[in-house]
């Protein structure tokens, strides 16, 4: 996409915002002080840096998590020009190099790539960085997982405290922590304030229900990522085909979701991750959809 075609890009959709009538939900959302956030995955429309953060702020998102290990001069630049926060930022390389390798080598590039991703945390003004911890397979059995991740994660508590930065624990399918009270009980055998959890709504979908999570993790959540998950397409078309529903067409409970939140007194980052952003209209659907989540 070329600088013109990214204007004009631009242009249409000031004009479909404008056209969106957001009074109502907005009235609703004015009780909570959770922001609106994106995750650097779901923005498909630009081809730099700056014009993934122009083309999130023309949408109407108050933030950005970036990967890590981009450009820092690049995305400060971006954040800067915009005026969008970095609530938090997603460790590029914990999927390369898990801290549940059983390989030590593997564990000690892990453990240097979370070193990098808490130091592009401090430098972006980020209070959490995101890390999934490990993963369980035929090779990697499931005590392994556990001891091996706490290790490894224990040797990155120092820094993480000195730049006062959460390390957050995200439930994904990775066949680990698979139910909330054992991801209770494995963010606090750290012992450590800066070891909290990145609760996911739509990936828990495959083993409960996101509320009752929520609740038993309570405190412990840092950050939240918003996802969609239709339990009818995963049936039908095999579990990954959950995903390809949009935000309010599956069988995430938001308004569940959201009372639990309350619960807590959770008032932090709602941060979409969800397909659909490859257009700036696409973009500003999801953030109206987001919009709609949290006046539920």
């Amino acid at each position: 996409m070329n600088r013109r075609q990214f204007t004009k890009k631009t242009l249409l959709t000031t004009a479909f915002l404008s056209s969106v009538p957001l009074t109502g939900f907005m009235n609703q959302v004015k009780n909570r002080k959770i922001r609106k956030g994106i995750m650097w995955s779901s923005i498909g429309v630009g081809e730099t840096i700056k014009e993934k953060f122009m083309a999130a702020k023309q949408a109407g998102f108050d933030g950005i998590e970036p990967m890590s290990h981009l450009n820092r001069e690049e995305v400060l630049a971006a954040r800067d020009k915009t005026g969008l926060k970095i609530p938090s930022v997603c460790g590029a390389l914990h999927g390369r190099y898990p801290l549940s390798d059983p390989d030590p080598l593997v564990r000690e590039q892990g453990v240097d790539a979370l070193r990098h991703t808490l130091e592009d945390a401090s430098i972006y003004g980020a209070d959490t960085v995101l890390l999934v911890p490990g993963r369980v397979n035929e090779e990697v059995y499931y005590d392994d997982c556990w001891n091996r991740s706490i290790t490894e994660i224990r040797k990155v508590i120092p820094l993480a405290e000195r730049l006062n930065i959460f390390i957050a624990i995200e439930n994904v399918w990775n066949n680990f922590l698979l139910s909330p009270l054992e991801a209770a009980r494995y963010v606090d055998q750290f012992n450590s304030p800066f070891v909290r959890f990145y609760f996911d709504c739509g990936n828990i979908l495959r083993y409960g229900w996101p509320e009752q999570w929520i609740r038993i993790l309570d405190k412990r959540i840092v950050k939240v990522h918003i996802k969609e998950y239709s339990l009818e397409l995963a049936n039908s078309q095999g579990i990954r085909a959950g995903f390809g529903v949009k935000l309010l067409e599956g069988d995430v409970n938001w308004p569940a979701v959201m009372k639990a939140l309350d619960d807590i007194n959770y008032n932090d980052w709602a941060t979409i991750e969800q397909a659909g952003g490859d257009t700036m209209e696409g973009l500003s659907d999801l953030s109206y959809r987001l919009t709609k989540i949290l006046g539920s």
